[in-house]
């Protein structure tokens, strides 16, 4: 199992850091949608 999660961070470690850009950017929605009812 580690020998392919090793391979799949191989192919695709070109795009790893915008994959978890997109995540970061959907957490920080979440979190504001949460919020957003507690400034009205």
């Amino acid at each position: 199992m580690i020998k392919d999660i090793r391979q799949v961070l191989n192919r695709s470690r070109a795009t790893l850091w915008q994959d978890m850009a997109g995540g970061a950017a959907l957490m920080v929605g979440l979190i504001a949608m949460l919020h957003l009812p507690a400034i009205f």
